[in-house]
């Protein structure tokens, strides 16, 4: 085994890691001693499924997780989630810095590439940043959570249900355990949309930015008089643009939504302009990978379903527990498209150029993607047949883009159905480009070739 390991290249070994959390989760959560005694039938390739979404934190489920799996189950589901969030890299990182042991660099290299961070100098206390800023906030919103999960579901169950939860949330998993409605019931709750929304947004925007929004944070106090522009200046252009192109996407998001649904009885229809702005932005958030739901997606506007497979698309930021191609992807093709329309020989952003290798990276990133997505599509319009065409389109970027909302489909898919969601959830889970390098990574030939120009357009 150690030398199987051995073998593996950094971005294959990250890829084997996700596999084994995957192999030892499904056998676990599929013993009798982690169901309810009333619980329905279920076999091996139910609970593979289930695992397979708590790991690439995605959500799409084929039963509710309350209805199947007890305490003991429920703990190894969060248990689950987090590492989905975390990865088990880094894990295995922390555990070798605690026994203060050092870390080779083939090990470094597998980290960083886990964490989507460049610098190896700072990369320990990088690493220890992202645990502590995951704890605090998981820890900060849990306890806010007791304020209306104490008075209903009592206190032992409030406080594990606001365990769940967090989790579940900050890891943008989209997994509950209060039913089969999701979070339907507290469509209206004021208090639990902006927590739930608060942790997948935290969760969403990556590691990196809030590590420098820390950084920021520490200068911005250190300075006197406090100045704003202490705290911005210190801000990196990657943190800049995760939150610029963050913040406008869910203006867009949340205005369009709420536009094409506002007349629609069955979803935002029957309430106040307040109450359908509180929903229209959940739907919004939630898309960015969380897998939550406050409305049914079968009762929504073919052109909002549209909208939010556009925004599962997107996703959130890179070094996070976000899916899709990434926020930081979609706001490079705009500047690459801008700049060809301008004449520019150079990809600019805050006068600074974008190297060419993160051009290339991104379009790499769109081409993997979307192939793997109509791939996935095709096979599923041929294994599911009688299934609404729209219905699997959504189901097969929900998967791709680690959401988890579904149309209501997942109990129903075909055994190959199930397959290949469970592919496509992996796939979107460990990166577009982390599996295209596993499987194709070879050694650089130093060889360099004669340019040729090509007219393409």
């Amino acid at each position: 085994m150690t030398r199987f390991l051995k073998r593996l290249s950094g971005t294959q070994r990250l890829t084997f890691s996700f596999l084994i959390v995957i192999l030892i989760g499904s056998i676990l959560l599929s013993l009798p001693i982690t169901h309810y005694q009333n619980a329905p039938a279920t076999g091996y390739l139910d609970h593979l499924f289930t695992v397979v979404s708590m790991v690439c934190v995605t959500g799409l489920s084929v039963f509710p997780v309350a209805d199947v799996y007890n305490g003991l189950g429920q703990v190894i589901a969060v248990i689950l989630m987090q590492i989905g969030g975390l990865g088990l890299v880094t894990l295995l990182a922390v555990s070798t810095y605690i026994l203060r042991k050092r870390m080779n660099l083939s090990e470094q290299h597998i980290l960083q590439s886990a964490l989507s961070y460049d610098n190896s100098g700072h990369l320990k206390r990088y690493l220890f940043n992202v645990y502590k800023i995951t704890f605090i906030i998981e820890s900060l919103i849990a306890a806010l959570f007791l304020i209306d999960f104490i008075p209903r579901f009592g206190l032992g169950h409030g406080i594990f249900n606001a365990i769940f939860l967090a989790v579940s949330a900050f890891c943008n998993a989209g997994f509950d355990n209060l039913g089969g409605n999701s979070l339907k019931p507290f469509v209206l709750n004021p208090l639990l949309n902006l927590l739930f929304m608060a942790l997948i947004i935290s969760g969403g925007i990556g590691f990196a930015v809030w590590v420098d929004i820390k950084r920021a944070i520490k200068h911005f106090f250190a300075d006197r008089p406090y100045r704003l522009k202490t705290f911005t200046r210190q801000l990196s252009n990657q943190t800049r643009l995760v939150l610029a192109t963050t913040a406008v996407l869910l203006l867009l998001g949340t205005v369009l939504t709420w536009l094409i649904e506002a007349n629609n009885p069955k979803t935002i229809g029957q309430y106040n302009p307040f109450q359908q702005f509180m929903v229209s932005l959940f739907q919004t958030v939630t898309m960015r990978t969380a897998g939550f739901a406050t409305i049914s997606y079968l009762d929504t506007h073919p052109a909002t379903n549209i909208l939010y497979m556009i925004q599962m698309i997107i996703g959130g930021a890179p070094g996070g527990t976000a899916g899709g191609v990434k926020v930081t992807t979609v706001a490079i093709t705009f500047l690459l498209f801008k700049s060809e329309l301008a004449g520019q020989t150079e990809v600019t952003f805050r006068h600074r150029i974008i190297p060419n290798r993160v051009i290339k990276q991104t379009l790499t990133v769109l081409i993997f993607f979307f192939s793997v997505l109509i791939v996935g599509y095709v096979l599923l319009l041929q294994l599911e047949p009688h299934h609404d065409p729209l219905a699997l389109l959504f189901e097969a970027v929900s998967a791709i883009a680690t959401v988890g909302v579904s149309m209501d489909l997942t109990p129903q898919l075909s055994t190959g159905g199930r397959l290949i969601i469970m592919a496509m959830m992996f796939i979107g889970r460990v990166g577009p480009l982390t599996v295209l390098l596993s499987l194709l990574q070879k050694k650089e030939k130093d060889i360099q070739y004669a340019q040729t120009n090509i007219t393409v357009g």
